[in-house]
């Protein structure tokens, strides 16, 4: 049985770490902080991520951590309905759309992955520093917080170490270097009671200026009877250090939605009474043409840094997870899986890492705010009609390996809606059983 060592307790590590003991390895995971704590803030779980968690059989610890997403919609800077769908099952896909917080669903992960391989499955506070590799196998530098130096062999590397992999700098030293796009992301909780009915992602606001997103990522917070409430805002601002944990005040963002009403909602306030707030620079990292170095293999933000934008991050490190697994169970030489699993993944991950710079779906909205000079409409038929929105949206989820029920027959997916108090009286809904 190949020894695998998996660099990153991350959600991309401990899910690998999963799949490969339900293929029937016993993987050693090197993590450089000394304690898992749930950190971070609110993640957008597709429905090919619920069918990796279900696969692995956690659908029910997941489902008592995360909230079930009915509605997404989108509205421009004015609070002018743009588009709307549905998510998850109420599409008509076999599994769910959750809304989670990063570090619960993390601690989740971490827990299982303790129970089934063993606490000593999991070296905390060791930094994998570099690797050599020979015919036989790979060395790993580590670097423990206690000050001590270590090397340690292991046949196999799957380096999950993030978005400052330091398997990627070695192993691609001409791409190390990423740059700044120019917009900074604000991601806050707040608590307060539900949002329509506490199960809708609301997408805010013209790109050329800022946007925002919100969505509920827990119910009944800590026995409050309160949501705990996930934003994040974009402008355009000044580089920062790439660290997922700075802490910001967000009052500068604040006037930002001045012109933005909505009638179940003032995100202002909702800005205003945030319980944490931090500061993200969006840095891109450009598509590698490898994520194999013979017996080390690079996986989730380490191969594919993208920008957070429409839930891909920590789904697309599931399915990278999936495929590795099998094809080292399907291979007897590590490099030979490898291999296979960078022809079966890169080139289409790469795709929509590239889509995620360029927005994804959420170029309707950039659509709109240009196609109306940043002004109010009267009709957003005359302005987005909704079978090229439609379209959009469809191409956006084919891309991303989830075509939308019913897109394949001709059906309309997306609809408008109205609200009378609170309640929709006009939209649509589509069938279909695909993911």
């Amino acid at each position: 049985m190949t020894d695998i060592a998996i660099i990153g307790a991350g959600p991309g590590g401990l899910v690998t770490a999963l799949r490969l003991h339900q293929a029937g390895f016993r993987p050693t995971i090197y993590e450089t902080v000394p304690e898992l704590k749930p950190l971070g803030v609110g993640v957008d779980i597709k429905t090919v991520g619920t069918r990796e968690l279900d696969d692995l059989g956690l659908l029910d610890e997941f489902r008592a951590i995360s909230v079930d997403a009915e509605d997404s919609i989108f509205f421009n800077h004015y609070g002018q309905e743009i588009y709307a769908e549905k998510c998850g099952v109420h599409m008509g896909y076999l599994h769910e759309q959750r809304f989670v917080h990063r570090g619960i669903l993390q601690m989740l992960l971490f827990r299982t992955v303790l129970e089934r391989l063993g606490a000593e499955s999991v070296v905390l506070g060791a930094r994998v520093a570099a690797y050599a590799q020979d015919a036989d196998g790979v060395t790993l530098d580590l670097e423990h917080r206690d000050g001590r130096t270590e090397q340690v062999r292991h046949d196999a590397v799957i380096a999950a170490d993030g978005i400052k992999s330091a398997v990627r700098r070695q192993m691609h030293p001409q791409q190390a270097e990423p740059e700044f796009s120019g917009i900074t992301m604000w991601r806050g909780t707040t608590l307060r009671e539900p949002i329509r009915g506490g199960h809708t992602i609301l997408h805010l606001g013209d790109p050329r200026v800022s946007t925002m997103i919100v969505y509920p990522i827990a119910e009944n917070f800590e026995g409050t009877g309160l949501d705990l409430i996930n934003w994040v805002v974009e402008t355009n601002g000044e580089e920062t250090v790439e660290d997922w944990n700075q802490v910001a005040d967000p009052e500068q963002i604040i006037p930002a939605f001045d012109t933005l009403e909505l009638p179940f909602l003032d995100v202002q306030q909702l800005i205003r009474d945030a319980r944490e707030v931090y500061l993200f620079p969006l840095i891109r990292h450009f598509p590698l043409d490898s994520w194999v170095d013979g017996r080390v293999v690079l996986l989730g933000d380490a191969a594919h840094a993208m920008y957070p934008r429409g839930g891909n991050g920590i789904t697309q490190a599931m399915l990278d997870a999936r495929v590795l697994a099998e094809h080292l169970t399907q291979h007897g030489d590590p490099r030979d899986a490898f291999a296979a699993y960078d022809a079966d993944r890169r080139e289409i991950v790469n795709r929509i890492a590239d889509n995620m710079r360029g927005e994804g779906y959420e170029v309707i909205r950039r659509i709109v705010a240009e196609r109306t000079d940043g002004k109010p409409f009267d009709d957003i038929e005359a302005v987005l009609p909704l079978a090229e929105a439609d379209a959009i949206f469809s191409k956006y989820h084919a891309l991303v390996g989830a075509p939308r029920p019913g897109h394949e027959a001709g059906e309309a997916t997306g609809f408008r809606t109205w609200q009378v108090d609170g309640v929709r009286v006009g939209g649509s809904e589509a069938g279909g059983v695909h993911e």
